[in-house]
Formats: structure tokens, C-alpha cells, sequence
């Protein structure tokens, strides 16, 4: 099992908007993704984002520095909102980060959990599905082939169009992310396109049959099994004991999750509710090595998932106790992980 950590690049709602928050910011976001790098971790992910308490609005730019400073870790999106995007230059840019880092780019590509960027670029939220549809085709099309011919409903045409620079690789990995949304399962299982999951609340064991959808629709369009690939993604937060865990992660934890469900309509995330989804069946894995080791494995036995992502740096969370959370991750969980999870396949 592949094993990574993916950021949003969290600001803090006090400073949202000073340069200098911004500049430091994207510093430890290096330092972080370095980190995992050295301690041989598989993927590092970067999301999309267009508001004030999030760093990363152009993932591309952020890999693109990271590649240069990395030597063996992919590096990926996390997403990147296609449906608001154009994918030519989505392409192209991916192209770049696989050139610099010699073959090491991929594409997690989505419709997005947040709204903002629909306005800010000139759609409209009741396409919300068209386009990401017909922009995925597009995508998948310039992945293919150098030259395109291409007709649409939101996007100019292409009339037999070379698309450069292409990537180091023959072809970008190109990864659907969904948050349980049944047709994101049957499209990406249709497509034969590898799937991620992004599980942050309620039970993971909710998800088995959303998963379920995906594998039955790449088995039914014929796809071969050993090309089969599914990531799941949750917060995550390692530290010395299950306590010190607790108490370090929730501050920033509840600051985020209240702040965004009050835009939803949610109520205020509670310490009991918090340590109710830390509870061995539920979505957080936030706790000593070995707990978030037992959960990870515990996913796996549910998914079959081939890669596991941990997001780490939620809010306002201090860097250096993020960073000591990935050495963990890289050191403790992840060799014990793969051992066992190869043991479960050789069973």
C-alpha cells in the first residue's frame, strides 16, 4: 500500500490575508513536504483552494517548487477543481511538474467541496456536473493523444491542436477524488480511472458500499483487475501517546470543522463528538503510532484500498508538532503498515 500526506495549506483565520502569514506559510509547507520525502513516504498532495483560510490556489505552482526540491516522492493535487478550470492549461501545467521532477506528477482531479471558485472564474453552479463531465472527457483526451479536435458546450473548440509540453511519462496519472457521491464512483469505475476517497466524518464502514459501486462498474466495463487502484483520505494526527494526540489536534480541529459548519448549517463540533469519531470504528485517525496504525489497517480490511493519505495540517495546528506527526507517520506507522498489509495479501 501506497502511504502520503496531502495539505490545504491551512491559514489562520487571525492573520487570513497578511503577506507575512502567507510567506511563512508556504515555507513549512516545504519544509513538510521535504520531510516526507526523506522518510521515504510515497505521495505528497496539495488541494485547490479560493478563500482566505486556505494557502493553495494553484497546486501546480506549489509542486512545481517542491519538485526541484525532492528527489523520489509524487507529487500530486488534491485536488485540482477541473469543472472551473481550463484543462489544456491544467495539462500543460501538470506536464511541467512532470518534466521537472522526471516523471513523478499526478492528477487528482474533482468537482470540488467548496463553491467559490465557480463564480470567481465565470461558471455557473448549476453546470456543476456538466462541466465536470465534459471537462474530464477533454482531459482525458490531451492525456492521450498530442493533437486534439475537440468540440463542447463550455470550452472554445480545438481544431486538430498540438497540446505541449507533454509529460516525462507517456501519460499522466489521472486520479478522480470523490467525497461519496455514487455517480463519482460509477464514472471513475466506468472511465478505469483510479478513485479517491475522502472520509471525514460518521463511520468508514458507511463507505463499503460506495466502494462497492466503483468495483463493480470497473469490473463490468472490463478493466483489469491488476490495474485496479483506490486511495482513502482522513485526517490524520500521530503523536507519542493517544492523549498527547488528543489534545494537541483537536484546538485546530474543531476551530476548522465549527468555522465551516457554520457556513453549512452544521452545528459547533464538540470534544464528545470528537472523541466519538476517534473511537476505533470511526473516521479520525488521530492517536499513538499504533492506534493509527490498527485504523489504517482496519480501512484496508473494509476497502481493499491500494494507497492510504493522511491530512495532517488542519487550522492552526503548530508546524513543528505537524512535523513530528509526518516523522511518525514516515518512521512508526507507515513500515508497519506495509508489512502488514503485504502479510493480509501473502494470507
Amino acid at each position: 500500500m501506497e502511504l502520503g500526506i496531502s495539505s490545504f495549506g491551512d491559514l489562520s483565520p487571525v492573520e487570513q490575508g497578511w503577506s507575512q502569514n502567507g510567506h511563512r506559510r508556504m515555507q513549512e509547507l516545504m519544509e513538510e513536504i521535504e520531510l516526507a520525502d526523506q522518510l521515504g513516504l510515497e505521495v505528497y498532495a496539495v488541494g485547490e483552494h479560493h478563500r482566505p483560510d486556505y494557502l493553495v490556489s494553484a497546486p501546480a505552482v506549489v509542486l512545481a517548487a517542491a519538485a526541484v526540491k525532492t528527489k523520489g516522492i509524487r507529487l500530486s493535487s488534491a485536488v485540482s477543481i477541473l469543472s472551473s478550470d481550463d484543462p489544456v492549461r491544467v495539462f500543460q501545467q501538470f506536464a511541467t511538474v512532470d518534466l521537472l521532477s522526471s516523471g513523478r506528477a499526478e492528477l487528482m482531479v474533482g468537482r470540488g467541496s467548496f463553491i467559490e471558485s465557480f463564480p470567481l472564474f465565470g461558471y455557473h453552479l448549476e453546470d456543476y456536473d456538466e462541466l465536470f463531465e465534459e471537462k474530464l472527457q477533454l482531459l482525458l483526451e490531451i492525456n492521450k493523444q498530442v493533437k486534439v479536435s475537440w468540440k463542447g458546450k463550455h470550452r472554445p473548440d480545438i481544431p486538430n491542436l498540438g497540446i505541449y509540453p507533454r509529460p516525462f511519462v507517456e501519460k499522466l496519472p489521472v486520479w478522480i477524488a470523490a467525497g461519496g457521491t455514487p455517480q463519482s464512483a460509477i464514472r471513475a469505475g466506468t472511465l478505469g480511472l483510479p478513485l479517491t476517497l475522502a472520509i471525514i466524518g460518521g463511520q468508514p464502514v458507511q463507505f463499503v458500499p460506495f466502494i462497492d459501486l466503483y468495483r463493480k462498474a470497473w469490473d463490468q466495463h472490463g478493466h483489469p483487475s491488476q490495474k485496479f487502484q483506490l486511495g482513502i483520505n482522513s485526517h490524520t494526527y500521530v503523536a507519542e501517546t493517544s492523549q498527547q494526540a488528543a489534545d494537541e489536534f483537536f484546538p485546530s480541529y474543531a476551530e476548522v470543522m465549527s468555522r465551516i459548519g457554520r457556513e453549512r448549517g452544521w452545528g459547533p463540533t464538540t470534544r464528545g463528538q470528537y472523541e466519538a469519531m476517534r473511537s476505533p470504528r470511526g473516521a479520525l485517525l488521530v492517536g499513538s503510532p499504533q492506534q493509527v496504525i490498527d485504523k489504517i489497517l482496519y480501512e484496508h480490511e473494509l476497502f481493499g484500498n491500494t494507497r492510504f493519505m493522511a491530512q495532517m495540517s488542519i487550522g492552526t495546528i503548530e508546524h513543528k508538532k505537524v512535523m513530528r506527526s509526518i516523522e511518525l507517520f514516515g518512521t512508526v506507522v507507515a513500515p508497519e503498515v506495509r508489512r502488514q498489509a503485504v502479510s493480509q495479501l501473502v494470507s
